[in-house]
């Protein structure tokens, strides 16, 4: 699904979210969702909504600040140069094609730190924390260190996944709660698609 509405009409999870807590809490007239945090199409994994615009202000800011830590795992069929390391690019949209591209004079910091996981055979398995949240940001550093994800044609991966997926997944957010201050991780389930099964004993 869409993280949110765009021109194809397609249904999305704001439109979902809406939806549900309409019924759930027999809201009358229009229902706010906020959305701080959203995946791209083919990505699966944890998504941040917002039901005030005071949450979704709190959220942006903890965004901002760097105070919010995702955590991705992807697969690649290549293994990246070093078992860990620090990943920073400059980054701008390409609005013709679609995507980001790496570009020093106009494009803006983006870091991520990553370390690979596990191999299977000729599948890697990599975690990355990114640090800040640029579009498609994961997907173009790690196609820049010789490592497109798994089924991801637009970043240099030769085939594709069924459905238009890729195999990158959010699998955990951590954040402390601004008003109970205590810290939270909401953490998705892996995908149950064959791509991920040889490393259901990897991950943790």
């Amino acid at each position: 699904m869409l993280s949110q509405g765009d021109i194809t009409g397609d249904a999305s999870i704001v439109d979902w979210a809406r939806s549900y807590i309409r019924k759930k809490y027999s809201k009358k007239g229009n229902v706010f969702i906020g959305l701080p945090h959203r995946l791209d199409r083919p990505v699966s994994g944890v998504i941040i909504l917002a039901r005030t615009s005071k949450a979704l202000i709190r959220l942006n800011e903890a965004f901002k600040q760097q105070k919010i830590v995702k955590h991705y795992l992807a697969i690649s069929g290549n293994p990246p140069p070093e078992i860990s390391g620090k990943l920073i690019h400059f980054l701008a949209k390409d609005p013709k094609m679609k995507m980001a591209v790496i570009d020093n004079s106009v494009g803006r910091e983006s870091v991520s730190f990553y370390r690979l996981i596990a191999q299977v055979r000729q599948k890697f398995l990599i975690e990355i924390r990114p640090v800040t949240g640029r579009p498609h940001q994961i997907r173009v550093q790690l196609a820049a260190i010789g490592c497109p994800i798994w089924g991801d044609k637009k970043y240099g991966f030769p085939g594709p996944m069924r459905k238009g997926k890729i195999a990158l997944h959010c699998r955990k957010i951590e954040w402390i709660h601004p008003v109970r201050k205590e810290t939270m991780a909401i953490v998705a389930p892996i995908p149950g698609n064959s791509i991920w099964a040889d490393f259901f004993q990897s991950i943790t």
